[in-house]
């Protein structure tokens, strides 16, 4: 009966869009919201929270997703989520959409039908897991007519964002067609793999106009002093033998290989008490972010192509930069991915979120708890510059990438996230 009146109800909210849209036209429409908003059930934070959290397992389990492709799926889910929610609530501008359902429908459920049509769309293999939990849900939300109302605008809401991100290059074939001469990028050991997701690069954003809008200039020349000094600090402190890495220093270089950063998200929104909206624009805000400082990232290994640090430490004799020595034998402490140097795509996803959270916070103060997937610890990050600081000197003392392409990676996805916040995710007035 349920599913019945979920369908039946979509009409009901299309002619209910006008309604909605005059509504938000007129002084003063949302000022008495407290007086007849839905039941906390019918607003609750929680689905966003829990949906997400759905989304990360659903997502890893079917597309076994590198973190750099992650972002991009997690992406789909949180902007439709997101529609869903503000449709509904208000307070925030809507993702490329104008969309609106009346306000005595239920954004909780809106939330999770948006999330359950994404999934079961890219996904349909997971479709039983999803409907399972989609009613798991539900049962949490009185039956009645704002049930029907949230799960048929979440429903499109979904439809929304799965037809805008139809045939966005998402897992096309870009070839690599630099050759392998001194500073260009070639398959690393110990698997010299092919390089690992161009498509990324190419990929059409989720909120930038294309993927090179923010790409920066070019690294170091090999001759310079500051390519000698990256090759001395990787050198001396990014071996997985002989280094002068401390203990600490080695395990924030294991700390992010893999973070859980959709559960630090949901954290901080429960721990600071969010409400709906809120917990829906932190998610999307983070991650579309996220997704297109990694676009940008890979837009620029495509464009520079410079080669890793295991190739330019054990080949700097070729580099013709007199400071370097080579190293037939060094390897790094972590394995390096399959993918050039310069951007470090962690560093300027560690930007991009940096950047997002003050932002939407309108603190430096994040008070972030994260988890590594790859160590299992947690850590807690007060302040933006520190997780800056953590991920860029992670890589390095990983031994995969420059300071300079740590640097210059959390420099640009700062100034993206900045852009796209002037842009996106903007509170109504």
């Amino acid at each position: 009966m349920r599913n019945r009146r979920a369908w039946s109800a979509t009409r009901t909210v299309v002619a209910g869009l006008a309604c909605g849209v005059l509504a938000l036209a007129l002084p003063g429409a949302h000022a008495s919201a407290g007086a007849d908003h839905p039941a906390r059930a019918m607003s609750d934070p929680s689905a966003v929270i829990e949906w997400m959290r759905t989304a990360d397992a659903t997502i890893e389990a079917e597309a076994r997703p590198g973190p750099p492709e992650l972002y991009i799926w997690e992406s789909y889910v949180s902007t439709a989520v997101y529609n869903a929610v503000v449709g509904i609530e208000g307070r925030f501008t809507p993702y490329k959409w104008d969309g609106r359902a009346p306000r005595t429908a239920s954004s909780a459920a809106a939330a999770a039908a948006a999330a359950h049509q994404v999934l079961r769309h890219h996904f349909p293999g997971a479709a039983p897991r999803l409907d399972a939990a989609l009613t798991d849900t539900l049962a949490k939300i009185p039956d009645g007519e704002a049930e029907d109302q949230g799960v048929a605008f979440g429903k499109l809401a979904a439809d929304r964002v799965i037809d805008l991100r139809r045939d966005d290059g998402r897992g096309a074939s870009v070839p690599f067609p630099a050759r392998p001469r001194p500073g260009v990028w070639r398959p690393t050991p110990p698997g010299y793999t092919p390089f690992a997701g161009a498509w990324i690069g190419r990929v059409r954003p989720l909120l930038l106009d294309s993927p090179h809008q923010f790409r920066p200039g070019p690294p170091p020349s090999l001759r310079s002093a500051r390519y000698a000094r990256d090759l001395h600090e990787l050198a001396a402190y990014g071996g997985r033998t002989g280094s002068h890495r401390t203990p600490e220093q080695t395990d924030t270089a294991r700390f992010f290989v893999a973070l859980d950063l959709q559960g630090a998200l949901g954290d901080h929104a429960t721990r600071h008490g969010f409400g709906i909206t809120e917990t829906a624009r932190l998610y999307a805000a983070a991650n579309t972010a996220q997704a297109d400082a990694v676009i940008t990232a890979w837009d620029a290994k495509l464009h520079y192509g410079t080669w890793r640090p295991v190739t330019a430490i054990r080949e700097a004799d070729t580099d013709g930069n007199p400071a370097t020595r080579a190293d037939r034998h060094w390897e790094p402490l972590l394995v390096t991915p399959a993918h050039p140097d310069y951007l470090s795509g962690h560093a300027t996803m560690g930007g991009a979120l940096m950047r997002t959270l003050t932002g939407v916070l309108g603190t430096s103060r994040v008070d972030l708890r994260v988890r590594s997937i790859t160590t299992g610890a947690t850590r807690h990050y007060r302040y933006a510059h520190e997780y800056e600081q953590d991920v860029v000197d992670a890589r390095v003392w990983g031994g995969i990438h420059t300071r300079t392409a740590d640097e210059v990676g959390n420099a640009t996805g700062r100034r993206l996230a900045a852009w796209a916040l002037r842009t996106y995710f903007r509170p109504v007035p």
